[in-house]
This record gives C-alpha cells, sequence and structure tokens, in this order.
C-alpha cells in the first residue's frame, strides 16, 4: 500500500511538472507576439543600427521614420518587409518600367511611377488603412508631408476599394522631407502624407512605392 502510494506520488509530481513547463512554453510563445510595448525608443534604435531588416538592401530609412512604429510593424508582418527589401535590393530601379510589380499578391506589392512634380496648392493629404507605404525616389527629388492622421480632418468620404482618403492638415501639425535616391521614406496608417511636392530645381521624379498589408 505505502509503495503504491509513492509511485502515485511520483507520478502526480511528474504529471505536474509536465503542465508546468508546458504552461511555460504556451507562455513565452504568447510572450513573442509582436506587441508595441516591446519596443522601447532604445532598443528600437538598436535594431534599426543592427541592420539585419534590410536583407543586404543598401537603401538607408529616412531620419523622418517612425523608428519604433517600424520595428513593430516589420515583426509583426517580417515574411512580407523581407519580400519588400529584396525587391528594392534586386531589381534594377533604373531601367524597371513603370507599372505595378507583385511582391507577394495583394499582400505586398510595388508601384512604380514617373511624372513630373506639382506646386504644393496641387497636392492632397492623403491616408490608407489596409496598407502601409514604402516610398522611394529612384531619381530627381521631391518634398514629402507628414502628419498625425489623428490630427487631420477627412474632406472626402474614405474610399475602401482605393484605400485611400484625402484630409486637411491644420497648421504646424505637418512635418515636411526632401525625398531622395538616398533614402526611403515609410508612412504608417496612423500618418497622413503629402508626396510629390515640387522642389527647386527637381521638375519630376521616378520613384517606386511598395505597399504593405498590415492587420
Amino acid at each position: 500500500m505505502i509503495i503504491k502510494l509513492i509511485m502515485k506520488s511520483k507520478f502526480t509530481t511528474s504529471l505536474l511538472g509536465i503542465v508546468f513547463i508546458s504552461c511555460l512554453v504556451c507562455t513565452n510563445a504568447l510572450g513573442q507576439t509582436p506587441s508595441r510595448s516591446d519596443w522601447s525608443t532604445g532598443k528600437a534604435a538598436k535594431w534599426l543600427k543592427a541592420g539585419k531588416w534590410s536583407n543586404g538592401c543598401k537603401i538607408k530609412v529616412h531620419k523622418s521614420a517612425d523608428v519604433q512604429e517600424f520595428a513593430y510593424q516589420y515583426h509583426k508582418n517580417k515574411a512580407l518587409w523581407d519580400k519588400a527589401f529584396l525587391f528594392l535590393k534586386n531589381t534594377n530601379l533604373d531601367t524597371i518600367s513603370p507599372g505595378k510589380y507583385p511582391i507577394d499578391g495583394e499582400n505586398a506589392f510595388a508601384v512604380v511611377s514617373e511624372g513630373s512634380t506639382k506646386a504644393f496648392e496641387a497636392t492632397k493629404w492623403e491616408a490608407h488603412r489596409k496598407y502601409l507605404d514604402i516610398q522611394y525616389v529612384i531619381k530627381g527629388k521631391e518634398k514629402m508631408g507628414k502628419a498625425p492622421i489623428a490630427k487631420a480632418t477627412e474632406i472626402d468620404p474614405f474610399s475602401e476599394t482605393k484605400d485611400i482618403g484625402f484630409y486637411t492638415v491644420p497648421e504646424g501639425e505637418a512635418t515636411y522631407h526632401v525625398a531622395a535616391p538616398e533614402a526611403f521614406l515609410l508612412f504608417f496608417p496612423k500618418d497622413a502624407h503629402r508626396p510629390g511636392v515640387k522642389i527647386e530645381g527637381s521638375d519630376a521624379t521616378k520613384k517606386v512605392v511598395i505597399k504593405i498589408k498590415v492587420d
């Protein structure tokens, strides 16, 4: 009887141990789910500097980028980002023709365009909900505005089919940046942006916009 109790006790202890370990594994797996809170300013900056995210692409990220949001979105959809940067790395952007190029079906694709830049008044603030933008000017220069979508006012009903809305942004809420071949700019759904603004000395640009679907 005593032997049976001891054996039963050992079995119970072993079973509890297995359950405990399983719980730890599950907890760790859940803990690996990307969260914005995972990325402090310092941690995101260190990740960016390490450069593994680029997949060997030599184009730099523009200084205007929200590095914490970049780190969060990258780890949330790493496979799509990796394919996007491989596209930039392996494609001859100087000779590629304007058009739409699949990267991962409708989950990630590139749109190449060539055209004249416009006076500020002829451009509009826009934003997206389903996709984020990697915008890279291949040739020429243009100015791009950036502002929090939370501060913007919608001026036309948002088009779900085209994934675009147009807005006004109060003076003082926007920042403006020069987009040139040295770096790509990032615009997330939380960002209103105003691309294609003419810069003196650059009347036209060739650019690629890579769209990556967000959850």
